[in-house]
């Protein structure tokens, strides 16, 4: 029996509430009904085609929008969509070959796309020799015209189809390589498996991370009037007015005045400082700020990363009571260390000397929970570079993690000497350290 253009065309483009149905058919199925995961992938790949109109739909966001990683986590170390994809076309698959083999339609995901695929199931032959025959409905007075042959039809729009998918998935092959390639320019440290597990998580898109700098016109001024002040004098800029009314002699106070009034750096904590920004060369999570500009309402709510010791940087002294190796200047000039719990073998003070000195590496939750906090501080400006360049290198944070015996890093302090003889390179090694698991 003739049959009409509109209802040919009907046939060749399948309707897409039968298709979300048919869809629904799947999901209910033996061969996915207890494998939760998959159906979610699967429903969202199916409302992504037939609800949004996507002809494409990236890995990362996939994994983003269905297994919950973070929007720049890196899908070549990480195959959860493409391991779930494959399962998910088996079990389609196999749904067509039993129950589902008498459909009228079949779905399909083909390989190197996550765009579900709707298409009629061929007829079977009836035995007739004639092949089915597609006849125009009568239009007004237009004549009639003989039909293409409804097989033929099919396959020419099927063949359109693949060659039309094989070209997007050139062009997205392509362009996932000139991601991956543009990723790795921007991020190297992201293909570092010990160093993307240390910072990754100062990285959180949905937490900010401060990056506060020494004051080291603070520092001078304390060095020069052999005070040291506390940090609420230091917030409240009311060590100023203290060294107003101590009698020194007019150009001391002028002295103090215009260094009080300098933003000044040493050039290990500035070195430090450009390789940590490194890591987010665009700056969306990573923020700097001097500790003169720092403030509480920041400290509150975002990750931190403090450079330097209590006496150049007082924002360190908020954390002093958490710490167990601490370091803070003597009576005699000295910067030593402190162990507050010597374990056996260990010392109970580290001093510092012309060619050695410590820095004390602390990676812990900030008290409140709000985040997590990196502490820097060396017992010089070198010693916090060097600080730095552990925290920074693939080999020794390897090492390190192989030392504790874990995937992952936890909650952590780190005593590091420091060697500096002069001509040749500065380097440092684990003196001690403590782990804090039950943290996380």
């Amino acid at each position: 029996m003739p049959v009409t253009v509109q209802t040919a065309l009907a046939k060749e483009s399948p309707d897409p509430e039968a298709c979300w149905a048919l869809l629904e058919r799947v999901a209910a199925s033996p061969h996915l009904r207890r494998a939760p995961r998959l159906r979610e992938l699967l429903f969202y790949l199916g409302r992504r085609s037939l609800k949004d109109g996507c002809f494409q739909v990236h890995e990362q966001e996939i994994g983003v929008d269905v297994f919950g990683r973070p929007q720049t986590y890196d899908t070549s170390a990480d195959n959860i969509v493409r391991a779930n994809a494959t399962e998910l076309r088996k079990r389609i698959e196999a749904y067509f070959g039993t129950e589902g083999s008498d459909e009228a339609l079949i779905m399909e995901i083909p390989r190197w796309s996550y765009i579900p695929v709707f298409r009629h199931r061929e007829a079977e032959s009836t035995g007739s020799s004639d092949p089915p025959v597609l006849a125009l409905a009568p239009v007004d007075s237009a004549p009639s015209v003989s039909a293409i042959s409804t097989p033929l039809r099919h396959r020419l729009w099927t063949l359109s189809g693949w060659f039309v998918a094989l070209f997007l998935m050139a062009v997205c092959m392509a362009l996932s390589v000139q991601n991956r390639f543009m990723q790795r320019q921007l991020y190297p440290w992201r293909y570092e498996p010990a160093v993307r597990a240390m910072w990754s998580g100062f990285f959180d898109p949905s937490r900010k991370t401060d990056m506060v700098m020494e004051d080291s016109s603070f520092l001078l001024v304390q060095n020069l009037s052999q005070q040291t002040f506390s940090f609420n004098d230091y917030l409240t800029r009311t060590y100023l007015d203290k060294l107003q009314v101590q009698k020194f002699s007019p150009a001391f106070h002028s002295a103090q005045n215009l260094i009080a009034g300098k933003t000044l750096a040493r050039a290990g904590e500035v070195r430090l400082m450009e390789h940590i920004l490194a890591l987010d060369p665009v700056g969306r999570n990573l923020h700097l700020y001097n500790a003169r500009e720092y403030t509480p309402a920041l400290l509150t709510k975002d990750n931190v990363i403090l450079l330097s010791n209590p006496t150049s940087n007082p924002w360190v002294n908020l954390f002093e009571n958490h710490l167990n190796f601490t370091e803070q200047p003597n009576s005699a000039g000295e910067s030593p260390v402190t162990n507050h719990a010597p374990a056996a073998g260990e010392q109970a003070v580290y001093f510092p000397t012309d060619t050695t000195g410590y820095c004390v590496v602390a990676y812990l939750p900030k008290p409140d929970d709000t985040g997590k906090m990196l502490i820097v501080q060396g017992t010089s400006s070198e010693a916090t570079e060097a600080g730095g360049d552990f925290l920074l290198s693939e080999d020794q944070l390897s090492d390190f993690r192989e030392r504790l015996q874990t995937a992952t890093f936890p909650y952590f302090e780190v005593l590091l000497k420091i060697s500096h003889v002069t001509g040749t390179p500065i380097s440092n090694t684990i003196e001690a350290y403590r782990t804090y698991p039950n943290l996380h």
